[in-house]
Parts: structure tokens; sequence; C-alpha cells
């Protein structure tokens, strides 16, 4: 067959092998530009979400939003920006997590009830959506998208013969699992919201005297907002013309702030938890080196997953930090596959070895996590057949063994090679001299945040849940019936 035949796209958005979570949240109250700060916002925030964009905005008492599939730079040119007036808006990048990858998905979501408009962006899972759909779909309810998300607003509007606050409390009452939301008004209000647990960052800033919420605090710094301080769990702030007033959640809980923040998911310039990502991750490789140490001529990561904590590691063991591979900055989401012979292409297309570094070398690779195991085990044949001696792999985190119904997109445990396999039966399948992972004990020590056990969800490593979930609970779990 002729080779050009055979070309299709190939999806390099993110490796096979590297979770991926639900969303990054923007917003800002009052800013004359509020729409161009918001794409700033979200350009910054784009490492959380690669699916889809979208901004809302006020004009004239009225909500008109801008959202396509995608990255922000694909979604938003100037035009849409200078259409996108008003100085009140709010954004949002998603990866989905429950919901298929399609436009009627994308966020903010927004509704309209009873002469008023209201619009959503969600980060996180809520793990009674099924049920809560089931209650408001017998009771009239006729809902848009297959996003939980959308559950929230429909609850919202039932309840807001209470009144405005009150349907706020009411609301989040009845939700469960990870939520930290913003909540646009056509009136010019801004609501941010985080569950009683705390699962999902978000954080409040000023610029020039107008609030600001963010997923993280890179978000602020680039559009040059002053950080104030991170939402509570449970919290709810609400953002008028008059200020800013807090409530809070009637339920609470234990907290349970996702670790995995810290592993892999925030951008290492951000702070979180009162630490910043990069010092933290740098903190794990030092521990990492602690616990298993091993002879080696240099030390390596797979940029750009594990730098930081290979720098840790490096720092702790005296072993030299070498960039063993290096990153194709300039490869897109979708890359044309030239023949189907070419087997792997998709993995060594975005990294490239520095084959006279390698050769019959020792090294140490570093890693934040395996999921899946199959473009780890590429990359370890690749430097063996490129002379490299031996392999030692190190994860900066313990094994995944358990799904996440949190807001990380590995909902089933079949995904998990490390739940399948022993650590030496997945050395063997990998190909590698030597592996480790951090212990859960090491990973909570080097926080070094006071009773650590106390203040994170570690349920993909442990198994132990904060919140009950629902057995049904799956990505497609609110999809509409196919027909016939």
């Amino acid at each position: 067959m002729n080779d050009c035949a055979c070309f299709e796209s190939l999806d390099l958005s993110d490796e096979e092998d590297k979770p991926r979570e639900a969303c990054g949240l923007f917003a800002i109250h009052g800013h004359p530009d509020a729409a161009r700060l918001t794409y700033f916002g979200l350009y910054a925030l784009q490492h959380r979400g690669q699916e889809s964009a979208g901004i809302a905005v006020i004009q004239n008492q009225q909500i008109v939003s801008h959202k396509g599939m995608g990255l922000v730079s694909d979604v938003f040119k100037k035009p849409h920006l200078e259409q996108l007036g008003g100085e009140t808006a709010i954004g949002h990048v998603r990866y989905s997590t429950t919901g298929s990858s399609i436009l009627t998905n994308a966020q903010p979501f927004v509704v309209h009830h009873r002469m008023r408009s209201y619009a959503v962006a969600h980060n996180g899972n809520l793990v009674n959506a099924s049920q809560l759909k089931n209650e408001l779909e017998a009771s009239g309810s006729i809902f848009q998208t297959t996003m939980d998300s959308e559950v929230f607003l429909h609850l919202f509007v039932k309840n807001l013969g209470m009144g405005f606050e009150k349907a706020l409390l009411e609301t989040v009452s009845r939700i469960k699992g990870a939520f930290s939301m913003i909540v646009l008004t056509n009136s010019g209000e801004i609501i941010g919201m985080k569950d009683p647990n705390g699962f999902r960052p978000l954080c409040l800033g000023q610029l020039n005297g107008h609030y600001v919420l963010a997923s993280e605090t890179c978000a602020l710094d680039l559009v040059e907002a002053e950080f104030i301080r991170e939402l509570d769990p449970g919290e709810i702030v609400i953002i008028t013309d008059e200020g800013i007033r807090s409530l809070k959640n009637p339920i609470t809980a234990r907290k349970s702030f996702c670790i995995f923040e810290f592993i892999y998911f925030a951008r290492p310039d951000s702070t979180i938890f009162g630490k910043n990502v990069y010092l933290m991750r740098k903190a794990h490789g030092r521990q990492l080196a602690r616990e298993a140490p091993v002879a080696a001529d240099m030390i390596m990561p797979f940029p750009d997953s594990g730098t930081y904590a290979a720098l840790g590691y490096s720092e702790t063991s005296g072993i030299p930090f070498e960039m063993g591979m290096i990153r194709n900055h300039y490869v897109g989401r979708t890359f044309i596959q030239p023949t189907q012979s070419m087997r792997d292409f998709g993995v060594r297309v975005k990294l490239n070895p520095v084959k006279e570094l390698l050769n019959g070398k020792d090294i140490i690779i570093i890693e934040d996590s395996i999921i899946r195991g199959t473009t780890v085990r590429t990359r370890v044949k690749a430097l063996r057949e490129l002379g490299v001696k031996k392999v030692h792999l190190r994860v900066s985190g313990p094994a995944h063994r358990f799904p996440c119904h949190y807001g990380i997109d590995f909902s089933t445990k079949g995904e998990l090679i490390a739940a399948r396999m022993s650590v030496e039966d997945l050395r063997n399948f990998l190909g590698l001299d030597s592996l480790h992972y951090l212990s859960l004990e090491g990973l909570l020590q080097s926080t070094g945040i006071q009773n650590p056990e106390n203040c994170f969800c570690k349920a993909c490593f442990d198994g132990c849940y904060p919140v009950a979930f629902d057995d049904s609970l799956s990505k497609d779990c609110l999809e509409f019936p196919q027909t016939a």
C-alpha cells in the first residue's frame, strides 16, 4: 500500500501514561478589560485542561459567552475578545471526567431561569450526580448536557424560592464529591465555592481593587494580581459591587486536599496549601533519594514530568542531573503519523535522546507517576537500544492502585498497572534494573505540613475514600441513552 494512503491524525495532547485532571477556573469582577484578563488567566491554567475553553461575560445585564474545542489560543482570537465586552467575566478550561468531550459540554455552562441567567464553571467531580439527575428529571428538569456541573444549576434554581444565599447553601449541602466552582449571575455577582473537603484548589486575589478568583496562583501572577488567600474548604464567597462576603457550607468534613496536585497537576510556580509546588517536588525527590539510593552516572527526567523531583534527588545523592531527553516544544495537539509501520512514533516525536550523553551509562530516571505503563516501557526499550547499561526508575509518589472518583481521569482499577502487578513484576514488564516508588509516609513527611495525614486525599494510593461514591460512577454515567 502507498504510504500516503496511511496518513492519520495522531493525538499528542497528552501521553497516555499521564493522569489528566478536570479543569481550570478564572474570574474577575468589575474590571474594564475583564475578558482579556480572563483569557490570560486561562492561558496560565492551560495545563489543567486542553479539551475546551470558554469565557462568559456580563453585557447589559445579559450573560454572553464564547467557547470552543481546543486550546485557549485556538478558541479565542482578537475579534472574539473584542466582542466579549463587559467588566465581569468567568472562564474555564476543561478536561472531561464526567460527560463527553463535545462542544455542548464545554464551559462556562449558561442557563436562563425566570428572567435571570447563570453561568457555572466547575473543577472536580460530583459523585452523586447520577442520583441527583434522576431525581431532578423525575420532577420535570430537562438537561441540555451530560455534565455533572449542570446538576448544580438545576438544584440551585429550584431552591431560589428560599432566597439567593439560602439557595446556595441548600444546593451545596446536597451535592457530594469534589467541587471548586465559580458562578456568574446576569446582575453581576461572582460566586466562588469549594466543597467541604477542599479537594481542588481555588484562590482569591485582587487587581487594582478588583477581586479575582483562580484555580492556581500562577494565573494571578500572569495578570499581576495580588494573592490574598485560598478559599477554605466549604467556603462560599460572593463578590458584588459592594465588596466581598463569605458564607460557610453547613456540612463539615475532614480536609481532603488532593495530594496529587503537588506531585503532578499544579504548575510548579504556583503556591497551594501555603506551599510552593516547585520546592515541594524537590522535597519529594530528596526524600526519594534517601529511601532508594542507587549508584549511577547520572539522573534524568522524561521532560517535563519528574524534572523538579529529579533536581531534589540529584542534590541529595550527589549524582549529576542531566537532560538526557530533549523535548520538541513545537509539536501541537495532533500530528500526522507518516506510516502505520512506524511503531511508537507518537512517543518518539515529542522526545529525542542525547545519544552521546547516554551511551554506556548507568542512569536513574525520575518520574512523577506510572498509570498504564506503556509509554515508560517504550522509552526504556529505546534507551537500551542506545547502549544505556543500567536503567533505574524512581517515582516521586506512591503507586497508583485505586481509581479516583474526585476528578482525575482514571476511574476504574483496571486502568492502573500497579493495581495488577507487584513492583517486581512491573520492573520486569518495564525492562528496568530497579524500580522504587516514594512511600506514602515519605510523601506526607516531605510536605512539611503539620499532621499531613489529616489534610490530604490519598485515595488513589491507599484506597481510603473520604467521600462515599456511587458504585456506578463513570465518565459516561450521565450520557443520554443511545437511540436505534
